[in-house]
């Protein structure tokens, strides 16, 4: 059986020292249940904050571990003001958040670029955090199993997974993001479905049981975390702005 994932993305927020002491608090409170926690915990901190969590998590990993909110999709270069998947290795990240909605929208981020950014992510040892989603748009016109199949795609076109290789899907509905309202949980494991069948048409089964985890990520809080990990699909969740608060998220790390 699949450990369970709980993902939190810090996106633009904190100074170095407010994500320094969020990252204490987790720790601290963690400790007592590290021994029997049967999870993964992947703290996702802005940019210049990685060096300092990761060093407060330590070399041995237990279930805490970090992860980057983005990178290029080459190692090295001129290219201004990019992150190298080697670097966030080499930092000590195991995963990065590829393809956000907010980094398709508002960067104008294509599926091609995800994609060239998945396979660097892979090369580089690191497990990509994919994120898929419809807009309100494509869904009234019927559109958010073909969008969520096309990302899919496009993401992984050409890509061989070998036994080693891991990914994680998560479906982000653009349309609650940051609205502080999820969409029912049954609808999101319908969804999930839909991810895990493309996986299927792509991949062998082993690959797909063995190393694929979808999760679920928008406006998710100690509400509603519960409701979602008691569907067959989905394996985990994303959290966006209940993972800034300490109480909130180490809540939810135990609830998982």
């Amino acid at each position: 059986m699949k450990k369970s994932i709980i993902i939190a993305n810090w996106k633009m927020n904190l100074s170095f020292q407010e994500a320094k002491i969020l990252a204490k608090k987790i720790i601290k409170a963690t400790k007592e249940f590290s021994s029997s926690y049967n999870s993964e915990v992947v703290i996702c901190p802005p940019f210049m904050s990685l060096p300092a969590v990761v060093k407060f998590f330590g070399p041995k990993k237990n279930f805490l571990f970090c992860g980057a909110q983005d990178c290029f999709w080459e190692e090295q270069g001129g290219f201004t003001g990019e992150i190298s998947p080697v670097y966030l290795k080499e930092t000590g990240c195991d995963y990065v958040i590829l393809g956000h909605s907010e980094r398709r929208n508002i960067l104008k981020e294509t599926d091609e670029m995800v994609h060239k950014k998945v396979r660097a992510a892979l090369n580089s040892g690191l497990i990509p955090i994919i994120c898929v989603g419809e807009t309100r748009e494509e869904r009234e016109k019927g559109l958010k199993e073909q969008i969520i199949i096309s990302q899919i795609t496009h993401a992984l076109e050409g890509i061989r997974l070998n036994s080693h290789q891991k990914i994680i899907f998560a479906y982000e509905p653009v349309w609650v993001i940051g609205s502080g309202q999820a969409i029912n949980p049954y609808e999101a494991e319908y969804m999930s479905k839909i991810i895990k069948q493309r996986m299927i048409d792509l991949y062998p089964l082993p690959i797909v049981n063995n190393n694929l985890r979808i999760v679920y990520g928008g406006s998710v809080d100690t509400r509603t975390i519960k409701d979602f990990l008691k569907q067959e699909t989905i394996k985990g969740v994303l959290v966006g702005g209940a993972s800034l608060k300490a109480e909130e998220f180490i809540k939810m790390c135990k609830m998982i």
